[in-house]
Order: C-alpha cells, then sequence, then structure tokens
C-alpha cells in the first residue's frame, strides 16, 4: 500500500539572532507561502499529485517514488520565521547584554513558595498508534522524540553530551539514554556547539547558531574539565565577556588555540591558558560590530556572521575561514592568511566555489589521518532562485588541506536519488542547508562520511556512492504501512528530520555515531546495516524521556473524564501536539507538525482545538483517537480543519492567536487581520462557522486576544518589524458591536504603552473591565528605536481606555503572557521563567527555580489550584497556586 498523502508538517522557523536578542530577517527564499491548511490524505491524491510532479527524482534504488506532498513549505519558512524575533527586537535593535543583566536582576527577586514540577518528563512517542487520525503524522517512523539539538559530543568511554536549543546541556553516561541536566547554572540555556577537545575536556558555546527565530543568544564559551562528573558554572567562562550575546556556530582546535566561528566575526583563544580576553581574528565589517560606527544599522546583525573553520592538519598556521550570511552579501567567501593578512581565496578551490553568491552556510570536517578535508556548502543563489533546493554540493580536498583542490562530490539532485523521501518539486535534499548541516567522518576510515541535511545521509567511498540512511519519513516508501500493531509498517525506524548535531564515540568497545536535530538524539553503529533501499535498518531513539528539551508554545489542560485528573495537550516547535493523558506513562502525538496555540475544554479534555499556523486550526472531540481506519475514506476522521478566512488570505501571524471566552468555552476568539468570532465551541466542524467581530485594517494583524462575557480585547501590530512599527489595541464585543481602537500615542508620559509588541492579556474573572496586558521586547535602556519605551506589565480598569505601569521591581525582560490567579494574584510569562504578584502587593516575585528559559504561556487547571508553564524549552510544568505567597 501507498502512503497517503501528509503535508509535511515539520517545519523550521528560521531567522537569526542579533547581537544581544533577536531579530528578524529578509524574506529571502520566500517567493509566496501555501497556507491551504493540513490538505488532504488521500491515496488517490498522492497517486495524482505523483503522476503530475514536475522535476521530481525517481528513487535509483526502487520504482517506487519516495513520498508525496502538497505544500511547499520551503516558500512558508522565511515568511513565518521572522516573528518570533520581532515580538523582541521591533522597533529596534537591542543592545548586547540585555539577557544577562536580565537573568542577573530576576536572581536578585524575592522568591515565592513551592516549587515547579515537570509533568513531561516523560517518553514522547510520535508514532503512538493511538493517534493515527487523518492530521497526525503518526507512523512516519520517528518514534520518541524530545526538542531541537542543536549540537552533540561524545567519547570512547560510553559519554554522550547534548547541547538543546533552548534547554541547555545534557549528559548521558550510558552511550545515550538516561540523561541528566548539566548547565542549568548558566545564564544562557541556548546552545550553539560542543566539542571535547585532545584531552577530554568539554567546551560549550552558547547561543545556538542556526539562524532559526526562537534561536537564542549566548553568554559565551564555557569549559567543563571533568565532563563525566561536573556540571557547568558561570565562573568556568573562558575569557571575558567579548562572546557575550552572539551566536556561536563552531568550536575548532588547533596550535594551541580554540576557535570560534560567531556571529559577530572569528575569535581565537589559547586552549591552555584561560583567562585572558578572546582575540577577535578577523570581522569582515568591523565597522557593524558593537562599538563601530555602524553598529545601530539594521543589517548589522547580518555583517560579520562566521560559519566554520578549517585548520591544516600538517600545517596548524594555515587555517581557511569560512564566512557570510546565508541569504547573501558582498563579504560571503572563504579567507586566508596572505603576509598576516585575512585575504579572500579567489581562485585555486577547485570546484569548491569562491564566489559570494555561492558561499552560504559551511560546515567543515576532517578526517583524523589527516589525509581528507569535506565540506558542506549553502548557496545563497541557488536559495533565491531555486525552489528545490539550497544545496551546492557536497565536497572533498584529497590533499588533506582546507585550501583544496576541492572536487564535488554530491548534489541535490544526486542525494534525492539515493534513497531520499524528499523527491517531489519544491522540497528536495538541501532545501534548508542554510538550517540543517552537519558532518563528520568515521575516524577510523577517511572515506567513510556522515552528512546531515534535512536527512542523514551516508556514503563509505569517500562520496562515489551515498545512501538516505535516515530518511526524512516513511511515507511514500513501500515499506510503508499505517498499521497500528506495527510503528510504521514494515520500515524500519528512521531519525527524526532536520540535522544539527553529530559526533562519533563509543559504547561497551563498540561504535557509534550520534545525531541531533529537530527531534532529539539518535544513534546508530557506525557501521550498521541498510536495506535494498539504502534506509538504516538500526536507528534507537535516545530520547527515553529523562532528557525534556520539548519546545512548547502552548499549553491546554482539560478533565480526563475517562481517567480522573486532567489531560494535558500542548503545541510545539516541529513535534506538533503532544497529548498526555492522566493514566499515561507515555505522551501520545495527536497533531503533526509546528504546534501553536492550544485549546482544551476545561470541562472535557478530549475536546482540544490545535493551531498549526497562519490561523490554521483543527478540532477534535475524542483527543484525535483514531487506529488509521480513515485511509480508506475520509468518513472515519476524527479531527476536522476550521481555519477562519484569514489563514486562506495570508492575513494572520506564523503562530496566531486562538482563545476561548473566560465565561464560555464554546465561544472562541482567533485573530489575523480580523477578529473572528466562532460559538459552536468543539463542535465546530468548518471554518465558514466563524464571523468577523472587527476588521483591524489592512497591514495590521493581531498578536493577542482574550474574551470574557462577550467582552473582547485584541492587540495588533502591523507593519510589525523594525521598518515602521507599530501596534495598537481594538476593544469590542463578540456580537460585532461596540467595537473602536484605543488610543495609545506612540510617546507620551510615563506609563504609556510601549511602542513594542503586545503580547498578551489577562483578564479579571470578576470584572471584564479590569485586564492586565504584557509588553514584549526590552525597554528602552536596551532597545535603539522610536518610541520603544518603558514597563512590561500594564493595567486598565476602564475597559483598556487607560493604562497604567505597574512593572515596578520587573526585570526588563521580555513578557509573554499573563494569568490572574482566584485569589487576585497575577502571574506572567517571561523569557526567563515566571514571576507572580501577590494580591493586593505592588512588587514581583520570582516563581520558584527555572533554568534560564523562555516561558510562552501560562493556563489554571479547572479548578484554578494549578499553574502551568509551557516553556520552550524545558517541557511542562506545574506549581500549586496557593504556594505562591
Amino acid at each position: 500500500m501507498s502512503a497517503p498523502t501528509r503535508r509535511r508538517r515539520w517545519f523550521t522557523i528560521c531567522a537569526i539572532t542579533t547581537s544581544a536578542a533577536l531579530v528578524a530577517i529578509p524574506a529571502g527564499a520566500a517567493s509566496g507561502p501555501d497556507r491551504s491548511p493540513f490538505g488532504a490524505r488521500t491515496l488517490a491524491q498522492l497517486a495524482d499529485q505523483r503522476a503530475q510532479s514536475v522535476g521530481g527524482v525517481t528513487a535509483k534504488a526502487t520504482t517506487q517514488d519516495s513520498g508525496g506532498d502538497d505544500g511547499n513549505e520551503a516558500d512558508e519558512i522565511a515568511e513565518g520565521a521572522d516573528q518570533y524575533a520581532e515580538a523582541r527586537t521591533s522597533p529596534g535593535i537591542v543592545a548586547p547584554g540585555a539577557y544577562g543583566a536580565a537573568w542577573s536582576s530576576l536572581g536578585s527577586l524575592p522568591s515565592t513558595g513551592g516549587s515547579w514540577r515537570n509533568v513531561t518528563d516523560l517518553p514522547y512517542n510520535s508514532d503512538d498508534s493511538r493517534y493515527r487520525d487523518y492530521d497526525s503524522n503518526s507512523s512516519a517512523g520517528m518514534g520518541n522524540v524530545t526538542g531541537r539539538l542543536a549540537a552533540i559530543a561524545a567519547d570512547d568511554d560510553g559519554y554522550v553530551y547534548a547541547g538543546s536549543a533552548g534547554g541547555g546541556v545534557w549528559r548521558s553516561r550510558t552511550g545515550g539514554g538516561h540523561w541528566k541536566p548539566i548547565s542549568d547554572g548558566l545564564p544562557s540555556q541556548s546552545t550553539g556547539a560542543l566539542a571535547l577537545d585532545g584531552g577530554g575536556r568539554l567546551w560549550l558555546g552558547t547561543g545556538e547558531a542556526t539562524t532559526n527565530a526562537d534561536a537564542y543568544l549566548g553568554s559565551g564559551v564555557y569549559i567543563l574539565t571533568d565532563p563525566h562528573h561536573g556540571t557547568f558554572s558561570s565562573r568556568s567562562r573562558v575569557g571575558g565577556d567579548e562572546l557575550e550575546s552572539t551566536t556561536i556556530h563552531e568550536l575548532r582546535f588547533g596550535g594551541g588555540k580554540v576557535w570560534a566561528a560567531t556571529s559577530r566575526g572569528v575569535w581565537s583563544h589559547s586552549s591552555k591558558k584561560l583567562s585572558g580576553a578572546w582575540k577577535l581574528e578577523f570581522a569582515p565589517n568591523p565597522d557593524y560590530l558593537p562599538g563601530g560606527s555602524l553598529a545601530s544599522d539594521a543589517s548589522a546583525a547580518y555583517k560579520n556572521i562566521a560559519n566554520d573553520i578549517a585548520i591544516d592538519p600538517k600545517d596548524p598556521s594555515k587555517v581557511v575561514l569560512a564566512v557570510g550570511w546565508r541569504s547573501g552579501d558582498d563579504y560571503n567567501g572563504f579567507y586566508t592568511k596572505v603576509n598576516g593578512t585575512w585575504t579572500r581565496i579567489t581562485s585555486g578551490l577547485g570546484d569548491l566555489p569562491a564566489d559570494a553568491d555561492n558561499v552560504g552556510n559551511v560546515t567543515f570536517a576532517r578526517s583524523a589521518d589527516g589525509s581528507r578535508y569535506y565540506a558542506i556548502d549553502q548557496s545563497p543563489a541557488q536559495m533565491a532562485a531555486n525552489p528545490d533546493s539550497g544545496l551546492e554540493g557536497i565536497y572533498v580536498s584529497k590533499s588533506g588541506s582546507p585550501t583544496g583542490p576541492w572536487t564535488q562530490i554530491a548534489d541535490y539532485q544526486g542525494l534525492a536519488a539515493d534513497g531520499s523521501a524528499l523527491t517531489s518539486s519544491g522540497y528536495m535534499p538541501g532545501v534548508q542547508a542554510w538550517y540543517n548541516q552537519f558532518l563528520t567522518v568515521d575516524p577510523a576510515d577517511a572515506e567513510h562520511v556522515y552528512a546531515g541535511l534535512e536527512e542523514v545521509y551516508e556514503t563509505k567511498d569517500g562520496g562515489s556512492t551515498w545512501s538516505a540512511v535516515g530518511p526524512y519519513w516513511n511515507f511514500g516508501f513501500s515499506c510503508w504501512s499505517i498499521d497500528p500493531t506495527k510503528q510504521t509498517g514494515d520500515c524500519n525506524q528512521t531519525s527524526h528530520p532536520d540535522q544539527h548535531g553529530v559526533a562519533i564515540g563509543s559504547y561497551h568497545g563498540k561504535a557509534y555515531v550520534y545525531v541531533g536535530n529537530d527531534g532529539g538524539a539518535y544513534k546508530r553503529p557506525v557501521n550498521g546495516s541498510q536495506d535494498s533501499e539504502g534506509h538504516a535498518t538500526d536507528w534507537t531513539s535516545l530520547n527515553d524521556g529523562t532528557i525534556d528539551t520539548l519546545q512548547y508554545y502552548s499549553v491546554g489542560v482539560g478533565k480526563d473524564l475517562d481517567y480522573g485528573g486532567v489531560s494535558i495537550t500542548g503545541g510545539l516547535q516541529d513535534n506538533g501536539q503532544s497529548e498526555l493523558r492522566s493514566n499515561d506513562k507515555i505522551m501520545g502525538s495527536n497533531f503533526g507538525g509546528d504546534g501553536g496555540d492550544t485549546l482544551t475544554d476545561p470541562a472535557n479534555g478530549c475536546n482540544i482545538a490545535e493551531e498549526y499556523v497562519y490561523l490554521a486550526v483543527q478540532v477534535t472531540q475524542n483527543c484525535a483517537v483514531n487506529d488509521g481506519s480513515w485511509i480508506d475514506g475520509t468518513g472515519p476522521i476524527t479531527s476536522y480543519s476550521v481555519a477562519p478566512a484569514d489563514n486562506a488570505t495570508g492575513e494572520a501571524r506564523f503562530i496566531a492567536p486562538l482563545a476561548a471566552d473566560m465565561k464560555s468555552s464554546s465561544t472562541w476568539i482567533a485573530g489575523g487581520r480580523h477578529v473572528w468570532v466562532q460559538t459552536h465551541g468543539y463542535a465546530i466542524r468548518s471554518g465558514d462557522e466563524w464571523t468577523s467581530a472587527y476588521d483591524l485594517g489592512e497591514g495590521h494583524t493581531a498578536t493577542a486576544v482574550a474574551s470574557s462575557g462577550g467582552k473582547v480585547y485584541a492587540a495588533w501590530c502591523g507593519p510589525c518589524n523594525n521598518q515602521g512599527f507599530t501596534r495598537g489595541i481594538s476593544v469590542g464585543n463578540t456580537d460585532g458591536t461596540g467595537w473602536h481602537d484605543i488610543t495609545l500615542p506612540t510617546t507620551g508620559a510615563a506609563g504609556t504603552v510601549p511602542n513594542r509588541y503586545l503580547s498578551g492579556f489577562a483578564i479579571d474573572p470578576h470584572n471584564a473591565d479590569h485586564v492586565y496586558l504584557t509588553v514584549n521586547g526590552f525597554s528602552r535602556h536596551w532597545t535603539e528605536g522610536p518610541g520603544a519605551g518603558v514597563g512590561h506589565v500594564f493595567e486598565s480598569t476602564d475597559g483598556g481606555t487607560t493604562w497604567t505601569d505597574i512593572s515596578a521591581n520587573l526585570p526588563d525582560v521580555p513578557t509573554n503572557s499573563a494569568v490572574v490567579t482566584a485569589n487576585g494574584g497575577l502571574a506572567v510569562a517571561t523569557d526567563l521563567g515566571v514571576v507572580y504578584r501577590a494580591p493586593g502587593r505592588t512588587k514581583w516575585q520570582r516563581v520558584g527555580s527555572l533554568p534560564a528559559v523562555a516561558v510562552l504561556q501560562l493556563k489554571l487547571s479547572p479548578n484554578g489550584k494549578t499553574l502551568y508553564a509551557a516553556t520552550h524549552g524545558r517541557g511542562i510544568y506545574t506549581i500549586r497556586v496557593s504556594r505562591l505567597k
């Protein structure tokens, strides 16, 4: 049986962090998003699509085409990607040190009572056979997953180190699994690079450098001299604050130095003497660095991006730098020292491009014996003009020198024909090569190489032939079946899509390759087995539930009528929606792709609405339980696409606001250009059931909505980036009456709502005219931009007409959402944890002791006694409201 058409819903959010927070990127390759919600997944449609596919590739190993796809996600990526960053930067550029100062201020706050409890620290099975419904990706073959891993390292004693995008670094002593966090004491939980040096020390470069929107900056480089037993501390930082508020793409060693490829150029430091400042080796445009004459320019964040360093093993004084912004710039290229000066290499590289248009994100790897150097090159020109792929190629230098000459050994068309699942036009290997890259060489064999793009590829003959040992998914392969008695039919497990980190190490004397991707950590024997199509038969997921780096955007809580207790759901970056029933030992995934906002009926936790992206909403009334019987027709489906019209027109944000009225769970409000209302609750079956209560205006799009007793608050922005940023608040009723815009001056007296991104409302359950507003971004002290203003939490007692700044002693940190507790307290989610203001008080306290992780949403349990926090990197946590004193 062929696979049904499954919309490629493992998306990637992509923008780049700037020199202190996050900044939106140019659209780059985006040529126009396809926002059709989910797509029908029938066999007939798949067959029709395959027949009409133009430019598709026929696999070499089989006549069975590899997968289908009814949407071009590569076109969506860049447009939706920058929005997470916009919320934290617009309308200006954030100065270095903002997050570090906020973390220090947060630590000085008094603490409430109580402690957080992680409720998602158990396995999360993306292939859970209970949830094989129409909008699920169950049976794709990923197995247990967790949040995005940006880097990975391993030794020959069975120790594995996993660096997550937003949840810190984790250690396994058992060759993967049984993980423990080892960086919770650091002010940044964002990983850019992990590397073991020749002496067995573990180096950590903080600040994720995958140029994606939900990546956070780091606080520098740290070293762990005894990684088998120790933990990172702020005292273990190497050098001074030179690399604070940067991202670090790679750490390389040679000539007694450690080299760092960062978002502010290439730096070096002695690897022996750890004190003293880092040395700036090369920045192509130093005027754009902090303190430079152009540091406040809107393009400053893109002017000094370094991707990797290649050091000649025979002569460590010969170094090649790969420098350049993945969307292209004049400075992009390879550099080496000539007569003591860093000079662009313009010729002599062989097949490896030297021109700026074709040098983008680059990754190097060299063989242990020094005989080979390998490289992956992403092309800005390809990304801009070729909808199929941005990959220029994979290359080898058989001289072992990074200066070449280089020979191309792979391109995207060849990889597509080598067992890839990505054979359809518009989404082929390397389509996200600016985001997905890793490369490593088997220490025992210079011609045995693993390369990571969206998929994992292996060559055992130096690149003459390749195999997609870790295909994107198993849909479309002849071995696939939706049979609930099997994980993925007769296919073997694959690794999750979107590869970022790789390492080779040993456990009990056997060598393994470890990969880190958007679904966590996986391993297989270095010399593992393959089936007839070249797919590995021996991947093992290492996401056993002891590592929780899940990146939640939202959380929903409702009574579990079947098993007692509560059912907990949440929308995740690239891992769909998780479903945790009260009797579960393993979480399941009932919706696939990027999970945005979540609604769960407090009275019935199996009544669920999940937003995908751009207000593409689906609803279920049975937790989306389905054994896959819909494969033979849409009648047995248990989830329904109910997107408001702004989804089809593109007038909604990537993660758009969705809320239920506090007094009526059957009344929903959704925000795009319009404020949409529907009153059928979870019984809604069509997007036509939404009505427009108010038009926010052309170019405006909702950033937050809330409603109580029919009174609605809607915040909006437009433009939402640095170019003419504006924001506003509109207030009205769900029946369409009484709508009006609140006057919010751009500048004004103290207490004026700042001209920054308005992120959330919290309505007093006893009085709909009493409402709180959270404001994202940093205040004027850190933000250069017109009307940036001060303050993060505001209060109105007259239905939003006037506002008072109640930030008081709250640290200057982006705030994301808030909730009013039953006793009148106010809990606020920030980019660095949760704060609380007790009833009758004016000062804020820190809630518990979460690591430096972003909390994006807070919800109360149905009885109001438990507070739930959706973190973007460490799962979902709870705390008893009664302990917040």
